[in-house]
């Protein structure tokens, strides 16, 4: 799991990032959300009758790692791809207990698919994945599933982000009981595990307090943004006020809160209850801090070195990230196509062992003006 540290140098890359966003974003009113709030996360299945779920039939190419609470299916193809995933897991689960202030994980299946079509089939029937997800979660089975292609663009995605992110959604609806948690908290604390796009949501963050533009949490309690810039923002704050709960001595207070809810206390009571204040007061303490942090960037926003300096650091970040992206496809395509040349030297092997009859010599060789004698069942030439 990566954490954002508060580093000098990553807090003066960030402020970087966000002055460009200021030099070139128009002020913006700020729209009001659309989607229910009590709706779960987009990467959270829902299955009707767990009890009764049947999920897909596996291809007769996947393997499976046991790793007594963590099992994982997969294509034979992919199993370099999964293994540090097997490993890393334990590890996740540590942290996630310890965050959560309570042993969570008894059990998680997770499933791989080559591509979104091969994960929908793997899902549960008659609750599919949706078509813009590289990643389910679906907490009444304690089941992931897990794309090698994102859809649409077919690049690979971050595969190790994305099992913690939807790991961390089975382990906090394991911590409290599966009782309800606000949409921007669930998801919140899923993206604060995994460290996914770090950049993207602190200079989305950046933006939004220097322009004033941040959301209410209660707008968020009533309704999460679906379109737009608001949705950035929306899973930025979410992923940034579950930081600020947990930070430092505030730790413990975050179990007990879970704890609270686990034990069917209302979120914002249990909120309350835990640390010692209201949820007003708690926000304005984490709006402040974000004004501390990002107060500097209005005086630096002049200055055309500073302007070469950030556009630099922008297009080495761009093509670092292409490179890394187009190598790993690449890598993961001659992997596919030696696994494939493996399977078929494999049956030709197979075929031919089936067609030798037992008892029955082979077949002379036939090689054109050679002569050949039969001895004991073997061939031998006459010189």
């Amino acid at each position: 799991m990566t954490r954002t540290p508060h580093s000098p140098i990553r807090l003066l890359v960030v402020c970087l990032g966000v002055i460009l966003a200021l030099l070139g974003a128009p002020r913006r009113a700020m729209a009001e959300p659309e989607a229910v709030g009590a709706l779960p996360p987009p990467d959270v299945g829902f299955v009707l009758q767990p009890a009764a779920a049947q999920l897909g039939e596996l291809p007769s190419d996947f393997q499976r790692i046991d790793a007594g609470w963590l099992v994982f299916e997969f294509p034979g193809s992919a199993r370099s791809r999964i293994e540090p995933l097997v490993r890393e897991g334990e590890d996740v689960r540590a942290r996630l207990s310890d965050d959560l202030g309570q042993p969570v994980l008894g059990r998680a299946l997770v499933r791989v698919g080559r591509d979104p079509a091969q994960m929908a089939a793997l899902a549960p029937r008659n609750s599919p994945p949706f078509e813009y997800a590289t990643g389910m979660a679906y907490e009444s089975l304690d089941l992931i599933l897990l794309s090698l292609r994102a859809p649409g663009t077919w690049e690979a995605p971050d595969l190790a982000e994305t099992f913690r992110h939807e790991l961390a959604h089975l382990a906090l609806a394991d911590a409290a009981a599966s009782h309800h948690m606000p949409r921007w908290f669930d998801e919140g604390f899923a993206i604060h595990e995994s460290g996914e796009l770090w950049f993207a949501r602190w200079k989305t963050l950046g933006e939004a307090s220097v322009y004033h533009r941040l959301i209410p949490l209660d707008e968020l309690d009533r309704a999460f943004p679906n379109e737009g810039d608001q949705v950035s923002l929306a899973y930025a704050e979410s992923a940034d006020v579950v930081r600020y709960l947990m930070r430092g001595g505030d730790r413990a207070r975050f179990g007990s809160l879970v704890q609270r809810v686990r034990g069917g206390v209302a979120f914002h009571r249990a909120l309350e209850d835990a640390y010692g204040t209201d949820a007003r007061k708690l926000e304005f303490e984490w709006r402040e801090e974000i004004t501390h942090h990002f107060g500097i960037i209005p005086a630096l926003t002049g200055g055309g070195v500073l302007w070469m300096l950030i556009v630099a650091l922008t297009v080495v970040a761009y093509v670092k990230k292409s490179r890394q992206a187009k190598a790993k496809l690449a890598q993961w395509a001659k992997e596919e196509a030696e696994a494939q040349a493996s399977l078929s030297r494999a049956a030709i092997a197979a075929k031919a062992a089936d067609d030798e009859v037992p008892g029955e010599p082979a077949a002379a060789p036939h090689v054109p003006s050679i002569p050949f004698v039969e001895h004991e069942g073997r061939w031998y030439t006459l010189h």
